[in-house]
């Protein structure tokens, strides 16, 4: 028999299990019933002052999908390895702001786990991966920091297109957890793909996405609508810096959130309308009974079931 696992903000795969589904702790093994589907949320905590907030339990959170209370069955709170993206903006009006933001990228790669992968995507007229052909992914400071410098800045931003190799790169990734992180000063100009196929792509993979927009406010093509409506799609967050020596402290701060979120998962019911869009709500609070601030995916793409296979 074969089991969906949707894994939103982690992984998604598919596996063959034959066991109970049984609630486990962080550290713990999980198994799953045939047929079941177990989502798993990435999830950030913060406190109303914006500080990360750590050692919470299963019993601080509350999960709704389309307005039915979920039981929790997976949670987790260790500091995993990622597969991260940096995809970095190199249009021409990126050419003064790049020393800052290469600096800032070395620093989010040097607070991150080491044993991350990680990758670089460039994009302005074209799109391209930063490592060699033969290195997808590295952890490898010199080789980042190469492929960070490689080429130089011009041309304009295929912002959409970026997005969408950078997701489709994540798929080789070995770990479970991934991320990407996008930088850029301005809005889409010149992709071939629209940004209503970025937002369908991100509802279907298990990335969380940082944006941080670097834009003037008398920039004619800034959107941070886009930069927004990415981020939240994914469960991830958006930064605006008002100064661009602001974006070192951001970087590490995105490197610092990676690594203390929540895994939270649940097995939902299947009904009608396999494929549709399934909204998710997620509370947390303090032991004391205090709300928190939760940053997650608020609804994924729910993937045709599969027909079983035969013994």
């Amino acid at each position: 028999m074969r089991t969906n696992i949707l894994i939103l903000g982690l992984a998604m795969a598919v596996r063959t299990i034959a066991a109970q589904t049984v609630p486990v702790e962080s550290g713990q093994p999980f198994t799953l019933s045939a047929t079941a589907e177990l989502v798993l949320l990435d999830v950030s905590v913060k406190s109303a002052a914006g500080e990360p907030v750590s050692g919470l339990t299963r019993n601080n959170f509350t999960v709704y999908e389309d307005g039915k209370l979920q039981t929790v069955s997976h949670f987790a709170s260790e500091d995993v390895p990622v597969t991260a993206g940096l995809v970095i903006d190199t249009s021409g009006s990126m050419r003064s702001k790049r020393p800052e933001v290469i600096t800032a990228a070395l620093a989010f790669i040097g607070a991150s786990n080491r044993n991350d992968e990680i990758f670089v995507v460039h994009f302005s007229d074209g799109v391209n991966l930063g490592l060699p052909a033969n290195i997808p992914f590295t952890g490898d400071l010199a080789l980042l920091r190469a492929a960070l410098w490689k080429g130089d800045a011009q041309g304009r931003t295929a912002l959409n297109d970026a997005l969408l190799l950078a997701l489709k790169h994540l798929e080789q990734g070995r770990r479970d957890r991934r991320t990407l992180v996008l930088v850029s000063d301005g809005g889409d100009n010149c992709s071939v793909h629209a940004a209503a196929e970025v937002t369908q792509k991100v509802l279907e993979s298990p990335a969380t996405i940082y944006t941080i927009g670097i834009m003037d406010e008398d920039e004619p093509e800034r959107n941070p609508a886009q930069l927004k409506r990415v981020a939240q799609v994914s469960g991830g967050e958006a930064y605006f810096p008002k100064q661009l020596s602001d974006v070192m402290g951001i970087s590490l701060q995105i490197a610092n959130d990676i690594r203390r979120r929540y895994t939270v998962g649940y097995v939902p019911v299947r009904s009608s309308g396999h494929g549709s869009l399934r909204k998710i709500a997620v509370t947390a609070s303090t032991p004391e009974g205090h709300k928190l601030v939760v940053h997650t995916r608020t609804s994924y793409s729910l993937p045709p079931q599969r027909p079983a296979a035969n013994p």
